[in-house]
């Protein structure tokens, strides 16, 4: 049975970059790991990874625009570094897919169990829903990533993401294809949302990781969906 790591269920939830990065990196790495052995690979090879990720904070110092870029950072670079160490062991496509389900799937059903009963527990779920979103745009994504509102009412809240700092993190060390990567760890949360149960749905049709102009965050309760 899954755990609500992140606190999500309570309704009362503030992101902590800093704590909330620390649980995923940990996360991330163990399943690593456990990866490592499925291929035959040497358990140090995490290590290093570890040790490319802090050489690469070092010297991207500059990018941290304010407290939630420095996390960001940590964040984004953990997978260029573990990229970089798998790419010419495994090869490009394998070492995406480790990638990849190293960084969405140990915290995933905590998150969605979290997200869900945040959402079932709420008198408003999509207020609740939206008052999240808001509240991660300020203390988890920060000054690092651009933000416009189109529709901000009662019943629909229409943000546009036009600039990400995890793409421009992973196009300057040149691994955009790792940027899929981030656009799918929202499924955790995405998955969780039930528009006949909730009352809203929630439509992003494409993101500036999988080639769009930008990454539409939006939520519409159901009778102004349409």
């Amino acid at each position: 049975m899954s755990t609500d790591q992140f606190g999500l269920a309570g309704g009362d939830y503030v992101p902590d970059p800093d704590r909330d990065t620390t649980l995923l990196l940990d996360a991330f790495y163990d399943h690593l790991t456990a990866a490592l052995r499925e291929h035959a690979l040497p358990g140090d090879l995490v290590t290093a990874m570890r040790a490319r990720r802090r050489e690469l904070e070092a010297a991207g110092r500059s990018l941290i625009v304010d407290e939630p870029a420095r996390h960001n950072l940590r964040m984004t670079l953990a997978l260029v570094a573990a990229y970089g160490v798998l790419k010419p062991r495994l090869g490009r496509e394998t070492a995406l897919a480790v990638v990849r389900a190293a960084f969405i799937e140990p915290l995933g059903d905590s998150m969605k169990d979290g997200t869900r009963a945040m959402l079932d527990n709420a008198p408003d779920a999509f207020r609740a829903m939206v008052e999240l979103s808001r509240s991660r745009e300020e203390f988890a994504f920060g000054k690092g990533f651009v933000f416009h509102r189109p529709v901000d009412d009662d019943e629909r809240y229409h943000v546009d993401v036009h600039r990400c700092f995890y793409h421009d993190v992973l196009v300057a060390h040149a691994a955009p294809e790792l940027t899929p990567v981030m656009c799918a760890f929202d499924a955790n949360w995405i998955e969780a949302i039930e528009p006949d149960r909730h009352g809203f749905r929630f439509d992003r049709r494409t993101t500036i990781g999988t080639g769009g102009t930008h990454c539409p965050f939006h939520f519409s309760r159901n009778e102004a969906a349409g």
